[in-house]
């Protein structure tokens, strides 16, 4: 509570003193007057008396607000969000909504539960969950609880959590799922960090730990004791739902092809306890009886304080405005047709109360209302607040203000400086020494000392004078201008990364097999072969004999490694088994790809000859400047910087590319690369391709450096003659640290002093001749690309070393995931859902992808909203007016902008966030899936549209699609494919578009390892070293008796069981078998039998491999035999001496042993686990290595 002493010395003053001694006796009504910025010490002061609702105007402003009064009070402070949806918009809130809503209002009915938290003190909320009803007793329902060492029916359990609306999954990714395996319970609850395996014995719950969701591994260091499961939706399907939902239903049966989403089909699927989206509006007539509010629900007495009553009013009348539209635009569409079995006005139960009915409830239930306003009133009681100086980054100012502080300290006063982050705050210590003012850092909590300004690490955004308490306090915002975001500190673990999963395979699909071709998946069997049960897939190929049926295929599980899923461009025939055409196909391929691995070996070896400059270690500005960085970074963003900082050390030029969506934050990495090499007296070019995004970065370089000496400067077409000739000028003495621009950087004329890196943003959107221009810089200093597209994992490791590559595949934690609808078009709904982001002081896209009718579709947006600025932009406009239009609407100069798909790619435009596509069903997956990442980029909920048209049939195809993108869950299949068609182009760009006809015909992951052995090859001859031409890694074959398999009863979806068997026949060493061994232990218990010999054979394997033995078989039930294998005469004479019966073929290579028996004469061979561990000591014996235990 880092506020808590602060807060404490400024209500000593005189002002808040008759405040608090004024509303001791809690009087029914109170007006006080005073900046905004006096609400935090205002709501202290009330708070001393007794627990009190705070309500401000927006969502935003209530979220700095408790971030604030958690700086003082801790978790006795919460927030109480609002729904991110209208009451009637057809989608449900989100999870992690209802979760924190319903943790809270829990928390009221049961103040003295310690398990949820310190009885609570202050809530604050928005007016928007102040008007809204809600069901009644929601604090009551009984959320699932569970410690360790408590007894509890685990069936009845798992019951309860679906009752709560968890859902059940295969494997945990989200909040408001839970999956089951044997006695493993996983819970992501609605309010948790991460999600909890519980592992139960019987019906006792014997240990619990928290996981990761990126890779379900558990996260030893956070201990946990005790979960708390609140419900997932505020509308439960409890029996009397489902009976009144049966009966409505009932009331009017509906013909066939009811619509999808019209009131007769939700009540349908809800009589059957399936929940649909948007269901919550339904609440007036399925639990009919009075709805509460917010305020109903407080301890009695608890006083509403609202936050600028003006605002609040207005706010509440536009909520309840664009309520009353959706309402009607709604369920007009949803009753198409059809007589509406409930009626609309009885709906209206569930949209907002007028404000003026929520003050006269509260007073009847004995609710104080007070009110804080801005504005001067006679009977008020003013607080006697002023508010600080502010120098917003220019330094004179920052002088003036630290020479007020010096001045206030010296005469015995108080004074702080709150700064977000530790290292800014100790970097305003050091600032106040160097202006010879005393300063030091407070400890978390305590309050300034007279004659110091003490600084401290905390939660505040705007400076106050409190001259009654003789007390000044200055924040980060006053002297930068920059509003820090309040970070939670809090942070997600990474999501899990979107990795394709290569075999999350359908019946039909399509698979590369190295050594055989494209064949297709049929199905995964069960085999016993001698005794032994083993799973296969089951592979179709091309028949060998004309007319003749197709051949199949068996793959044991243990060389799934030699499959991969197709991707490619086109639909390829299927191989033949054992033809050559598959060998010709690849050496095609083969020939291709040496001539791209020859260029970039020769370019690798043209930097590594020439000498870069090695910059030095980090400074301690450096540090500084890292800590104001207003977020917390990610996992692989971290990564990502300590990469390109080891890159800048060394004496030879960089070249990295960094990969990752727009907004998954390149730009902070290029941010502190900059500042690293102006550290070391170095220039630094940032060449981008847009002039909009040279204004985005030029924005944030310029904000991320304020306060250091660090001279940045934009130079693109819009960058007038006078100011640009001073740039270059700058550039050329040195007196420029940093240019952003456009391609005007690269012309001729243009010259640096000392350059030391160059950034290039989009490398593949500039054209041939820039980009050749860019190649030659590489030789010399150090370059940093950034690209938006994804690059594949398989491709960047197979050009490690050449072009070194940092994918950042975690998205930053979104606060919120974009609320998708799918549906048919309808002017009404598109009139409310781009006022509702107007109404917010937001943007929007608009997209219509036909530039012939975009004008026709402009016009009637105009007559639908006329209130909104529109402006059309389209690629078949003049680049410069194109150009102009969208720098304007970034600019916040309109409020619509109409679009083709020109929006897909680049545009990081954070106060747009709704999106509504015309002709969805035109649209292909990837596309959808790009447009969709434009929006919900900031602290807003983002919101996109699909629609269709309402009276044409979809084709199934697109209906597919719209399902795929509204489902929007972790990556489905279909959403994998439009990753790999994305990962396709980001291949493309790097390899160089001619390759497209061999990557169709080999597929797309084997051409990929063709790369990297070509590259390789080059690499070693480039180092002078002999290259024996890449020989294709054989495969292991190993047909033993031995029961080796992952049974169902352990894994018991076939998609995670396939995805065991790849991990282990992927895992290429003993510590990489071994790290999946502690995974499948971790999440799904110890292994069984089977299991545990499967392990062993992956061992063999491995064993066999370095050995060059491809084939371990048992020909019969008394001998194995290993081929090949070349054995000199000491190695033979070892091998009589072991197995005195043993035969060595030196024609064939081969080598048969007898199976020993397990006893006497008579008793049964060895098999499974015993017979493995016997062929590990006779190859170690072979080889002459020391013995080792599976």
């Amino acid at each position: 509570m880092p506020l808590a002493g602060l807060v404490d010395l400024a209500l000593t003053a005189p002002t808040f003193q008759r405040l608090i001694e004024h509303t001791a006796d809690r009087p029914g009504e109170l007006s006080l007057v005073g900046a905004a910025r006096a609400r935090l010490f205002a709501a202290s002061a009330l708070t001393r008396q007794g627990p009190l609702l705070v309500v401000t105007a927006t969502g935003r402003e209530a979220d700095d607000l408790t971030a604030e009064l958690k700086g003082v009070f801790g978790d006795a402070a919460a927030m109480f969000p609002s729904w991110e949806t209208l009451p009637h918009e057809r989608l449900s809130p989100g999870v992690d909504t209802v979760g924190t809503r319903l943790m809270l209002l829990r928390r009221l009915a049961h103040p003295d539960d310690a398990r949820l938290g310190p009885p609570l003190q202050i809530v604050v909320t928005a007016v928007r969950s102040l008007l809204q009803p809600m069901s009644p007793q929601l604090g009551l329902v009984e959320p699932v609880t569970l410690s360790v060492g408590q007894e509890v029916d685990f069936e009845d359990t798992v019951a309860r959590l679906v009752e709560l609306a968890y859902t059940r999954v295969d494997m945990v990714g989200r909040r408001g799922e839970f999956a089951v395996r044997g006695g493993i319970l996983d819970i992501f609850a609605p309010v948790a960090e991460h999600p909890v395996r519980v592992e139960f014995w019987g019906d006792e719950v014997t240990e619990m730990r928290m996981f990761s969701v990126a890779d379900q591994r558990s996260i030893p260091e956070i201990a946990v004791d005790t979960l708390v499961a609140v419900p997932c939706r505020e509308m439960l399907l409890t029996d009397d739902v489902r009976a009144r939902a049966a009966q409505l239903a009932a009331a009017h049966p509906t013909d066939e092809g009811a619509i999808t989403g019209s009131v007769s089909d939700m009540l349908a699927k809800l009589a059957e306890g399936i929940p649909v989206d948007g269901m919550e509006a339904l609440l007036p007539v399925l639990r009919p009886g009075q709805p509460v509010l917010l305020t109903d629900q407080l301890a009695d007495g608890t006083p509403v304080l609202l936050c600028d009553p003006e605002k609040v009013r207005t706010r509440a009348a536009d909520l309840i405005k664009t309520g009353r539209e959706f309402l009607e635009a709604s369920w007009s569409v949803a009753a198409l047709g059809t007589d509406a079995p409930v009626d609309i006005e009885q709906l209206g139960g569930s949209g907002f109360v007028e404000l003026d009915d929520v003050h006269a409830a509260a007073v009847r239930a004995g609710h104080p209302w007070w009110t804080l306003s801005q504005l001067s009133d006679e009977s008020a009681m003013e607080l006697d607040i002023r508010a600080a100086p502010s120098a917003r980054g220019q330094q004179r100012d920052v002088d003036e203000i630290f020479a007020m502080l010096r001045a206030h300290v010296t005469t015995g006063g108080y004074a702080a400086v709150v700064a977000p982050g530790t290292g800014t705050a100790h970097r305003v210590v050091e600032r106040l020494a160097e202006s010879e003012t005393p300063a030091a850092m407070l400890e978390c909590g305590a309050p300034p000392k007279p004659g110091v300004v003490g600084v401290l690490k905390g939660p505040l955004c705007d400076g106050v004078i409190i001259e009654g308490a003789n007390l000044v306090v200055i924040t980060e915002t006053d002297l930068t201008g920059n509003r820090g975001t309040p970070a939670d500190g809090k942070r997600l673990a990474a999501k899990r990364r979107n990795t394709v999963d290569p075999l999350a395979l359908n019946a039909g699909d399509l698979v590369v097999h190295d050594q055989h071709g494209i064949g297709r998946f049929v199905e995964m069997v069960e085999r016993t072969v001698g005794g032994a049960r083993r799973e296969y897939l089951v592979l179709e190929y091309a028949s060998a004999k004309r007319g003749g049926g197709s051949d199949k295929l068996y793959v044991p599980m243990d060389s799934l490694d030699q499959l991969s899923r197709y991707v490619g461009g086109q639909a390829p025939a299927l191989s033949r088994l054992g033809g050559s055409d598959w060998a010709n196909t690849k050496t095609k391929a083969r020939r291709a790809v040496r001539e791209i691995a020859g260029e970039l070996v020769s370019l690798y070896a043209k930097r590594q000859a020439s000498p870069g400059h090695a910059f030095a270690p980090d400074t301690p500005w450096q540090a500084e400047m890292e800590d104001a960085f207003g977020f917390t970074e990610t996992v692989d963003q971290l990564t990502a910087i300590t990469e390109v900082k080891a890159d800048m050390e060394k004496p030879v030029p960089m070249d990295r590319v960094i990969c990752g969506d727009v907004g998954y934050g390149k730009t902070e990495i290029a941010v502190r690369a900059a500042f690293k090499a102006v550290q070391d007296g170095k220039q630094v070019a940032v060449l981008v391709p847009t002039t909009l995004l040279a204004d985005q970065h030029l924005e944030t370089f310029r904000e991320r450096m304020a306060g250091f000496p660090v001279v940045v400067k934009g130079l693109s077409r819009f960058t007038d003659g006078a100011e640009s000739r001073a740039v270059i000028e700058g550039m050329a003495d040195g007196s420029v640290d940093i240019v952003i621009g456009t391609h005007r950087l690269l012309q001729t004329g243009v010259r640096w002093k000392d350059l030391g890196l160059v950034v290039v943003d989009e490398e593949q959107r500039f054209g041939v001749e820039h980009k050749e221009h860019i190649k030659s810089l590489r030789t010399h200093v150090d370059v940093l690309t950034m690209s938006a597209t994804p690059i594949p994992r398989t491709l960047e490791m197979s050009l490690a070393g050449i072009r070194e590559m940092s994918t950042i595949l975690t998205p930053p934690e979104e606060r919120y995931p974009v609320l998708t609808y799918v549906g048919p078009h309808d002017d009404k709904q598109v009139a409310a859902a781009l006022r509702r982001e107007l109404l917010r002081d937001g943007q929007a896209f608009y997209v219509h992808n036909r530039v012939s009718t975009i004008d026709r579709a402009a016009a009637r947006l105009r007559e639908l909203v006329p209130e909104a600025k529109i402006v059309v932009a389209h690629g078949q406009m003049p680049e410069d007016r194109l150009e102009r239009t969208v720098q304007g609407f970034w600019n916040r100069e309109h409020d619509i902008l109409v679009c083709t798909t020109i929006v897909e790619t680049g545009l990081d435009i954070s106060n747009a966030n709704t999106l509504i596509v015309e002709r969805a069903d035109t649209f292909g997956l990837s596309q959808l899936h790009q447009l969709r990442g434009r929006v919900g980029r900031s602290r807003e909920r983002g919101y996109a549209y699909f629609l269709y048209p309402p009276h044409t049939p979809l084709t199934e195809t697109a209906y597919d699609r719209l399902a795929t993108i509204a489902q929007n869950n972790e990556l489905g299949a279909g959403m994998a494919v439009a990753l790999k068609d994305l990962e396709i182009r980001g291949a493309g760009n790097v390899l160089g578009v001619e390759q497209s006809g061999h990557v169709a015909g080999v597929g797309f992951d084997l051409y990929v390892r063709l790369v990297g052995e070509a590259v390789e090859a080059y690499r070693l001859a480039a180092d002078g070293q002999t290259v024996t031409t890449a020989e294709e890694p054989k495969d292991v074959r190993i047909d033993l008796p031995v029961d080796a398999h992952l049974p169902p009863d352990y894994i018991a979806s076939d998609r995670l069981r396939l995805e065991g068997y790849r991990r282990l026949a992927a895992a290429s060493d003993d510590a990489a078998v071994g790290s999946v061994v502690d995974e499948l232990t971790d999440r799904y218990g110890p292994l069984p039998e089977p299991a545990q010999r499967l392990v062993a054979v992956a061992r063999l394997r491995l064993l066999c491999r370095d050995a060059g033995i491809t084939e371990v078989s048992a020909p019969s039930e008394a001998s194995i035999r290993l081929a090949p294998i070349t054995l000199p005469d000491s190695a033979q004479v070892r091998l009589k001496r072991m197995y005195p019966a043993a035969h060595y073929r030196a024609t064939t290579s081969t080598v048969q042993v007898p199976i020993p028996r397990s006893g006497g004469l008579g008793a049964p061979r060895l098999r499974d686990l015993e017979l493995v561990q016997m062929v590990v000591d006779l190859v170690t014996a072979l080889q002459g290595k020391a013995q080792q235990e599976i």
